[in-house]
């Protein structure tokens, strides 16, 4: 193998493993996406496993289906913006030693355009079968990102086009055991798709891209469970788990990336206060970034070994750590016709010691607000506001040399990143 084939192996790895895994399943710590309802962005997602207010609840907790007696169908869609500044950045290019220079270095222009607006559509259907069982279908985006910088970007094997999104497809189904207790069980077929685009440093000379990925995509399939109890008629409480799979994702190219996908568990509990029109609803959420440890990269054409052992093979090695959400909000019932609802979430980084600037993460404060209007008795329009706020990140990053050249790396950068979102979900409910 080449010289350049290795160096874009090398970078095809990295990437990869920066924005699939990153992008893992809203705008959250690690860019997981919680996009399955409007009314759950108008909350924070707090109490989103147990409250039921509409069909889009079984994307969170399948037992919660059995609080339903009659059909329903929401549908809706939610628009992700994100706000991405990268500042202080300072570039080093080592390409110069190889003629008897000194490294370069360079300090980049702090840019805050590198974000974008995404439109992740969703839609949910819930059909009970008799006081004891009931059965749901539903597709929604499970995680999703896109950074784009522009094509000068001097640190352009650092920026470029990152372009990651996903589809869940679910089929799940409840079953009431008595008045307290109900129980659920679900398949999740995940299908993702990625465009990928970094420069060339400029090691060999390449005029191209040194990574150029249109498509690369695979599927896979995860299973949920979920159980609620509840106590009485205005207090219930929600408990799901979320089983993800290694996931696989192949290019036009033969090169395939098997990486780790982290399971999610989460606590949800609701409360209306007796005689009043307030409710409280609260969540607890735990993500296992930390299975992430190590990303495989395979090129399937490859004839000899780019770095030891098997043929075509690379594994990079990651750490990551585990995730939490504490999200906690309420819901004013105003009138017949209104609900009023607001929420608060802090979430935990999934990022430790790797840090990007194409992927920042950082922890994050959510700050969400919406309200339901009641069209009639049967049928409804949601809508949901949240503002994403992160933290200042110190990133740092290289691109590791090929064997046989006189320096470590090939270039380096450190900046600090800071990402933000406003998050704006629309749906329609309705039951039959």
């Amino acid at each position: 193998m080449n010289n350049s084939r290795l160096f874009k192996k090398t970078l095809l790895a990295v990437t990869i493993a920066t924005t699939s895994i990153a992008s893992q399943q809203a705008m959250a710590a690690g860019f997981q996406l919680n996009a399955q309802s409007a009314t759950g962005i108008g909350r924070a997602f707090a109490g989103d496993a147990v409250i039921a207010d509409n069909a889009s609840v079984m994307a969170r907790n399948p037992a919660a289906m059995a609080l339903f007696d009659k059909m329903e169908l929401s549908l809706g869609f939610e628009s992700i913006t994100s706000m991405i500044e990268v500042k202080d950045a300072k570039y080093t290019n080592n390409l110069p030693v190889l003629g008897g220079g000194a490294p370069t270095n360079v300090d980049v222009a702090d840019t805050d355009d590198v974000g974008s607006t995404s439109i992740a559509p969703n839609i949910h259907l819930i059909v009970p079968v008799n006081d004891q069982f009931a059965w749901g279908v539903n597709a929604y985006t499970n995680f999703g990102t896109k950074t784009e910088f522009e094509d000068d970007y001097v640190a352009s094997e650092y920026g470029g086009l990152t372009d990651v999104k996903s589809f869940n497809f679910g089929l799940a189904g409840s079953y009431r055991l008595n008045q307290q207790w109900s129980f659920g069980a679900g398949l999740d077929l995940i299908y993702a798709q990625g465009t990928m685009k970094r420069g060339n440093p400029g090691v060999f000379g390449a005029a191209e891209n040194a990574l150029n990925i249109d498509k690369a995509d695979g599927l896979a399939v995860g299973f949920n469970l979920g159980t609620v109890f509840e106590l009485d008629e205005n207090n219930r409480f929600g408990f799901a788990y979320h089983y993800s799979p290694e996931f696989e994702a192949k290019d036009d190219h033969g090169q395939k990336i098997t990486l780790p996908l982290p399971d999610i568990a989460e606590f949800s509990g609701y409360h209306k206060i007796e005689d009043t029109k307030f409710a409280v609803h609260y969540s607890i959420q735990y993500i296992g970034w930390g299975a992430f440890d190590q990303i495989k990269f395979r090129d399937l054409d490859a004839q000899a070994s780019p770095i030891g052992g098997a043929s075509g093979s690379y594994d990079k090695d990651y750490k990551w750590q585990d995730g939490w959400h504490y999200a906690i909000g309420g819901t004013y019932y105003l009138n017949n016709d209104w609900t009023l609802r607001t929420g608060y979430m802090y979430d935990t980084s999934a990022q430790d010691s790797l840090t990007s600037v194409s992927v920042p993460d950082s922890d994050r404060q959510w700050f969400s607000a919406g309200f339901t209007y009641h069209i009639d008795t049967a049928s409804n329009i949601d809508f949901g506001f949240t503002y994403l706020m992160g933290d200042d990140v110190s990133v740092s990053e290289s691109t590791p040399a090929p064997a046989g050249l006189p320096f470590d790396n090939v270039s380096t950068l450190t900046a600090t990143t800071r990402a933000d979102a406003i998050l704006v979900g629309l749906q329609y409910s309705r039951s039959f």
